[in-house]
Parts: structure tokens; C-alpha cells; sequence
């Protein structure tokens, strides 16, 4: 049976690149070596991480003054790096809360200096996206995060701020033509739509680094990462060689805007359903609707052991909501195929029919 992944991450990843994974794992590149046992420092695998970084620059359009790197932690380490790389000792930042993770990156930079949460939706359970908010012009930076993975929520526009602009894209990252170059720091946990799990991509501009005046340690410096060719420790080799062939299977399809309208379609296909089908009623508020991770409940919750019956019957996997929401989650990251959609789509017909 052909199972339709929908985790939330780590994320279902194309057929070709799991394959083509697995080949490096016992032979990489006819070296008779494992990948995962080869030295980082072999020119082999400093080439495929400068491919991977040209390849990350080429999809996102950034310019001259962005460094790519790839780091370990996730993007819980980057809501430590980003305040102690741009916060000066005593300063602000500005920050809006949107969800889970949102506030998690709160937490961690109210350790550094003052947090102004400009604009938060906590008092609806993260539900919509705030809008219409005043960045201060005195912060070091603004903070936001683009797609809250937990709530189903996507910002759909970005405020526009002299301040230094920052943004966790951990679970949209190259799913949607973006400006990127309106940011200043990007970060992105790879599991949620660019590979495995170990990898976290970071672009940041050059000209916003050195000035905190602080004294940072090494391995949270960009300047020291940056300098030493994002290889200051041993980095996540296979991870980011996975990530490669993801953005190599992106950028062989057309790219970001040939990504986003299989996304719209299929975000469009789930969404109509959930509205049409008397059974389901969406989480969120309809115009902040992640195309990346969609949540719903049922109406009639007696519904519950039936549908939940059916759709694993019929191959689904992972579409269990979080325990802040309830309910379901569909997490339909840009190597779900539409057809995968499709049979979640027929399981609430038929579940509309047997009701």
C-alpha cells in the first residue's frame, strides 16, 4: 500500500532523493565509501556543500551580500544566535508572536536584552496572523515567524521596517515565491520542508554582523562560521547532502514558482473540502490559512473512530493534530504529491456518506 506521509516534520521528502540518498549511504559517488563515513574536508563533500549553498542563493534570488550557511541545533539554536549576534548589551528587539515557536524565540531573547511583542494572537490560541502593528524604529531587530506549523497559520505579507529584519521560515522555506532579499537573517530548520533532521540553512547579510558589541562565543559566532566555510565543527555531512538533492529536484521542476502552484492547488483542493463538507470545520481564519500545514476538526466528534479508521485504512499517515489545536493536521510540504491530497479529500466524502 502506498502510504501518503503528512507528518509535520521531519517531512515526507521526494521518491528520487530518498533513492538517491540511499545509493551515497553504501557507495557515494563510486568512491566505494559511505557518505556517512567520509571525512568533511574530502573535496568531494566540500564540493557538494558549495553546490548546495550556490543552489540555495540561486533559488531564493539573494544577493552578493548574503552568506549561506548550513548549522546544527535546529531553530531553537538560531533564538539564541540571532539576539546574541544583534542585540547589543541593554537593547530591544521587536518580536511577534504568532505561535509555539514564536514564543519559544521570545523566551530565549528576553535573555539577552528588552522583547517589545509588537503584535500577538495568543488571545485566540494563535488562530490568525496579527496585522496593522507599529515596529519601533529603536529595536535592533524585528523577529517574525513566517508559517506556524502548530496552528495552521502563514503570514501572507511582511511589515515593512528600517529595523534589521529577521524571520524563522522553518516550515515554509521554499514553498512560495518570496522577496527574500527584504530580510536581513533567515533561518530554517531543514526537516520541514528541505531534507533530514541535523541541518538548519542560515542566510545572513555580512554587513549586519560584528556590531552587539558582545563578547560571543565561538560556536554561536556567524562571523566565525562564515569564516570558516560553515565547517567550524564537523557538520551534519549526509543531512545537508540530502538537502542538496532536494534543492537539485526543486530546481529541476522550475523552481519556487513552479513549487508554489502545486502547493496552491493543493492547499486549495484540501481547504475547499474542509468548507464544503458539513462534517469539518477549518481552525484557523480563512485569509491566514498555511498552505503548508492545514488544521481542522470534526463537528460531531462521534465521528472520530470512524474517520480515524478510514483514513489509516486507506494509507494516510500523520495527519494527528497537535495537542495545543486537536483535531487533525495535514502537513502538505512541497514533495507531498497532489494525489496524496486527493485520497484524504475522498476519505471525508466517504465519511460524509456514511453519516
Amino acid at each position: 500500500m502506498k502510504i501518503h506521509n503528512y507528518s509535520a516534520g521531519p517531512c515526507i521528502l521526494p521518491q528520487e532523493v530518498l533513492k538517491q540518498a540511499s545509493e551515497a549511504v553504501l557507495n557515494f559517488n563510486n568512491t566505494g565509501l559511505s557518505l556517512i563515513e567520509m571525512s568533511h574536508r574530502d573535496k568531494k563533500v566540500v564540493d557538494f556543500f558549495d553546490e548546495t549553498i550556490a543552489l540555495v542563493k540561486k533559488l531564493m534570488k539573494l544577493d552578493d551580500d548574503f552568506e549561506v550557511l548550513f548549522l546544527q541545533g535546529g531553530a531553537s539554536l538560531q533564538f539564541i544566535m540571532t539576539p546574541y549576534n544583534l542585540m547589543k548589551e541593554g537593547g530591544k528587539a521587536a518580536y511577534t508572536n504568532t505561535g509555539t515557536w514564536a514564543s519559544a524565540a521570545i523566551k530565549e531573547a528576553k535573555k539577552f536584552g528588552e522583547v517589545i511583542e509588537v503584535a500577538s494572537s495568543k488571545d485566540k490560541n494563535y488562530n490568525y496572523i496579527p496585522k496593522n502593528y507599529e515596529i519601533p524604529s529603536d529595536v535592533a531587530y524585528f523577529h517574525c515567524t513566517s508559517n506556524n506549523t502548530i496552528f495552521g497559520t502563514q503570514m501572507k505579507s511582511f511589515p515593512k521596517t528600517d529595523a534589521i529584519k529577521v524571520c524563522d521560515m522553518s516550515s515554509d522555506i521554499l514553498s512560495r515565491v518570496i522577496d527574500f532579499n527584504q530580510f536581513d537573517l533567515i533561518y530554517a530548520g531543514a526537516q520541514k520542508n528541505m531534507g533530514p533532521a541535523g541541518a538548519t540553512m542560515v542566510a545572513v547579510r555580512k554587513s549586519i554582523l560584528g556590531k552587539s558589541g558582545r563578547n560571543i562565543p565561538s560556536y554561536l559566532d556567524y562571523q566565525i562560521h562564515i569564516e570558516k566555510d560553515t565547517m567550524f565543527n564537523t557538520p551534519s555531512v549526509f543531512a545537508v547532502y540530502v538537502c542538496l538533492l532536494t534543492l537539485r529536484w526543486l530546481d529541476n521542476l522550475g523552481g519556487i514558482a513552479a513549487i508554489e502552484k502545486i502547493n496552491n492547488a493543493k492547499a486549495k483542493l484540501l481547504y475547499d473540502e474542509i468548507d464544503r463538507n458539513p462534517l469539518f470545520r477549518g481552525v484557523t481564519e480563512i485569509e491566514d490559512r498555511s498552505n503548508m500545514n492545514a488544521t481542522f476538526v470534526l463537528n460531531d466528534e462521534s465521528h472520530k473512530d470512524t474517520f480515524d479508521a478510514m483514513w489509516k485504512a486507506a494509507g494516510i499517515s500523520g495527519i494527528n493534530g497537535h495537542r495545543s489545536v486537536g483535531g487533525y493536521r495535514a502537513s502538505m510540504y512541497n514533495a507531498l504529491p497532489l494525489e496524496s491530497v486527493q485520497v484524504l479529500v475522498d476519505v471525508m466524502q466517504e465519511l460524509e456518506k456514511k453519516a
